[in-house]
């Protein structure tokens, strides 16, 4: 088994486009949410959703890969762009058999299914043009970044809704532990249609304004869109290159509640059970943890839950909570990825993003909630928490280099032995 360093990163976010300009978003709190540009949204009681904005695909992406991609493999692609230039490696230095690509989404290019609609429905001609089939598929989604850098090893989609992202990063990590691959392109990326906003409005589940995590008056959440990517190296070939190390990936734990579709367990279990194996697998203490990216959707039940299983398993120690969809809204299937960056960015500058919109705690959410501004600390360990329809239920420990016991030794996540 080897340490397992990220070296690059890139992100398309609704709050800036590239790490750089995404850090002082987050630093300067700046709110995603806006009126829906992308489609029709007038038979819905909400109207805002935070999308994507200044996204030029040509500014990122070759001709002809605008041409057999759509928008969710596309802003993957850009990410992928951004994570190869901070890594400062060439896709050809790592084209080959011992690179692989793990990738999570929940409906990938649903915006296809959009275009298919109106040809189909609206349009009524049923005439669809043969370019866009390509397009479709969760399958493909990696393929494109694949083929961008001529990695011939391991390619896989992980659709495990809302945790996908961190499911994706975990896999990846494990991939490079087990000695079957060097290097892996790994996160995820999400686009918002009409698709997705029409099944979270039947629920009622959507803010009409604001999202406000752990508040007290809290009203859902807000749909977003986005991807985050990473570039994952093994110790080995991280140093053989000299690469640059922003962060550790740690353990990783994963879980189900087996309860029910949309609501998370009222005890918690498959949450508790994913960070605990997150702590175990990292062979660290709860106490070690400096920082918890919470899942922070600000839906009543979720939001409780969640708090409710972070005070079972830190107790006194009591981290600093940040809960970022604030800002990015939730982007589905991307945004534990996302969220990912903004834990390497809270390793990197020591300081965790506010979460915004937040002016009044829970009483019955009692943890230590980063508000107002950043908050300069110690982030030597961060968790990234991610909770999912399904029951699905993702942990990922990142740490500063060096920070961590040595992991060779490190037993299987809980889910591995049960």
């Amino acid at each position: 088994m080897t340490r397992v360093f990220v070296t690059g990163m890139g992100v398309v976010s609704p709050i800036a486009v590239g790490v750089d300009a995404f850090d002082a978003a987050l630093d300067a709190g700046v709110d995603g949410a806006a009126e829906i540009t992308r489609f029709d949204h007038e038979i819905f009681d909400r109207h805002i959703a935070c999308e994507v904005k200044d996204f030029v695909p040509r500014d990122h992406l070759t001709a002809a890969e605008v041409r057999r991609t759509g928008r969710c493999a596309q802003m993957a692609l850009s990410g992928l762009r951004q994570a190869l230039a901070q890594a400062g490696i060439a896709p050809e230095r790592i084209a080959g058999p011992r690179t692989s690509v793990v990738i999570g989404t929940t409906m990938g290019e649903a915006n296809v299914l959009g275009e298919l609609e109106a040809a189909w429905i609206h349009r009524g001609d049923g005439v669809i043009h043969p370019a866009r089939l390509p397009r479709y598929g969760t399958t493909l989604l990696p393929i494109h970044l694949a083929r961008a850098i001529g990695a011939r090893g391991l390619v896989q989609t992980l659709p495990s809704a809302c945790a996908a992202g961190n499911y994706a990063i975990g896999f990846a990590a494990e991939l490079i532990r087990a000695g079957r691959a060097d290097v892996v392109v790994t996160g995820a990326s999400e686009v918002l249609e009409k698709l997705q906003f029409a099944g979270f409005a039947r629920l009622g589940a959507m803010s009409p304004d604001f999202v406000r995590p752990f508040d007290v008056d809290r009203k859902g959440l807000l749909v977003g869109e986005g991807a985050g990517i990473f570039i994952l190296e093994s110790e080995a070939h991280a140093v053989a290159r000299d690469a640059n190390v922003l962060a550790e990936v740690g353990g990783y734990g994963l879980a189900c509640d087996a309860h029910h579709i949309t609501r998370p367990h009222p005890e918690g279990v498959g949450s508790l059970q994913a960070m605990r194996s997150a702590l175990e697998t990292s062979q660290i203490t709860p106490d070690k943890v400096d920082l918890v990216n919470a899942h922070g959707t600000a839906t009543q039940a979720n939001d409780a839950i969640e708090a409710m299983v972070l005070g079972q398993l830190f107790g006194a120690s009591r981290p600093a909570v940040t809960g970022i969809k604030s800002m990015l809204g939730h982007c589905m299937g991307a945004a534990s990825a996302i969220e990912a960056v903004s834990c390497v960015l809270s390793i990197q500058r020591d300081s965790a993003p506010p979460t915004t919109h937040h002016e009044q705690c829970d009483p019955g959410c009692d943890i230590d909630i980063v508000v107002g501004a950043p908050r300069a600390m110690r982030c030597d360990v961060v968790l990234n928490n991610a909770l999912a329809f399904g029951g699905y239920d993702a942990a990922v420990i990142f740490a500063k280099l060096g920070v961590l016991p040595d992991l060779s030794q490190a037993v299987a996540p809980l889910e591995a032995r049960s």
